[in-house]
């Protein structure tokens, strides 16, 4: 899977976010997005995932050399964002097979017992979310947002409310996906995770 954009700009009303940004990111590439706070790397990501219309400029998904269709680009990636909500009243196991079965995907409990497993939490909890650390429930939407196995991941702040044993995880397991030929968007800011990218895309605000 491969994402490219050029000259993208976007602006609400009369106030410009930014302009004339390009960048991609292929199987195996890590693209990260830095700037300061307002600069609009989470707008960028939501433009980028189809979520939001940019005011100029163009964004293409392609596999092998074919050009994949908007309306289908939802099933070809996953997102980690602040904005993300995963259900309070349900537990971490509960959520993920929520998501499992809007999404489609035919995963047994023991399957949804390991992905919680992997981002390191405990698939017999019987705590519901509202009882989560911030930290656990950062892990949970990591799981969630990898799911359905995507090609492409766009990760925004990612390592927020991580705790230190949580960033050395949340490190090893970004870069076993770039191994595993993944392709991953970073926006983030944390001088750590500025170090993991193939790429870089500065917006300066």
């Amino acid at each position: 899977m491969r994402l490219e954009f050029k000259d993208l700009g976007k602006r609400f009303d009369d106030r410009v976010i930014f302009r004339k940004l390009s960048g991609s990111v292929g199987p195996g590439e890590i693209l990260v997005l830095s700037g300061p706070n307002g600069s609009g790397k989470s707008t960028l990501v939501l433009m980028l995932c189809g979520l939001l219309r940019p005011t100029r400029g163009e964004i293409r998904y392609l596999s092998d050399k074919d050009e994949i269709p908007r309306n289908a680009w939802r099933h070809e990636l996953g997102i980690v964002a602040p904005a993300m909500r995963l259900y309070e009243e349900l537990t971490g196991m509960e959520n993920l097979r929520f998501f499992a079965r809007i999404r489609d995907l035919r995963l047994s409990d023991e399957e949804l017992a390991r992905r919680l497993r992997e981002v390191g939490l405990d698939p017999g909890r019987k705590t519901i979310l509202r009882g989560y650390s911030t930290g656990m429930q950062q892990r949970l939407k990591i799981a969630q947002a990898a799911l359905h196995d995507p090609p492409l991941l766009f990760l925004d702040e990612p390592g927020s409310n991580l705790d230190p044993a949580g960033q050395d995880w949340l490190e090893g397991w970004v870069q076993e996906l770039s191994k595993r030929g993944k392709s991953i968007v970073l926006a983030t800011n944390d001088r750590r995770e500025l170090e993991w990218g193939t790429d870089h895309v500065v917006l300066d605000g």
